[in-house]
């Protein structure tokens, strides 16, 4: 097989084109990279995600004591109720019942809560 005199120097250019595109293509990816941190920017995305977490959790567990004080305060509330109006049951300690007489299990309810709250983070 012999070559033409035109194909090899058509091959050089194509090459030199070729080189020439990847050079450029490597100082676009450098400028990009250097614009975006050097991947700073996902370890501070990390960080702030971290600290939200946290936050999030701490404030879980402020809600979690409210309630419980609240569901405290109720249950006095209704004791004095109770007393106040004589019916007998000052001293029952049954839990409170809805509507149908079905006894309401707020702690029960508060696992459930946390475990909801657990899987979806």
């Amino acid at each position: 097989m012999t070559e033409e005199p035109g194909a090899s120097g058509a091959l050089e250019a194509a090459i030199q084109r070729l080189e020439l595109a990847t050079a450029k293509l490597e100082r676009r990816i450098g400028g990009l990279l250097e614009r975006a941190g050097g991947g700073d920017l996902f370890e501070q995305d990390r960080a702030k995600l971290a600290a939200e977490l946290d936050a999030a959790r701490s404030r879980e567990r402020e809600l979690e004591a409210a309630g419980q004080q609240a569901s405290i305060a109720l249950g006095r509330a209704i004791a004095d109720i109770r007393a106040a109006l004589g019916d007998g049951s000052e001293g029952d300690d049954a839990a409170p019942e809805d509507e149908a007489g079905d006894a309401l299990d707020f702690d029960n309810r508060d696992d459930e809560a946390a475990a909801r709250f657990s899987k979806e983070a």
